[in-house]
């Protein structure tokens, strides 16, 4: 049920900080923010573990901190679409964050 509600999240979430942060043009944003959850490929690169409820912040290398920081980053630049992917990103990590302490 956890990875159910997890991944529900990864798509329920972009879309709805599409509407409410771009709502002038959210379906833009909403495609670019669930373009953001390609960070997981990353997962390709790691060897999985057996453990059910695995945390991917500092287990993957695109969700450690210092990618984290330079998503963080994008949410200041002026170029809009960078911003969404920002938004997009940064959602991205705090759902995978809020998994960690199950």
């Amino acid at each position: 049920m956890y990875g159910f509600i997890h991944i529900s999240l990864h798509v329920v979430v972009p879309i709805a900080l599409a509407w409410f942060l771009f709502r002038d043009d959210w379906l833009k944003a909403a495609l670019i923010m669930l373009a953001a959850n390609l960070v997981d490929l990353d997962h390709l690169f790691v060897e999985a573990t057996s453990e059910p409820v695995q945390c991917a912040i500092n287990t993957y290398p695109l969700h450690t901190m210092f990618p984290i920081s330079f998503f963080g980053a994008l949410l200041f630049l002026p170029w809009k679409p960078v911003r969404m992917l920002g938004v997009g990103l940064v959602a991205h990590m705090l759902i995978d964050a809020a998994g960690c302490g199950l």
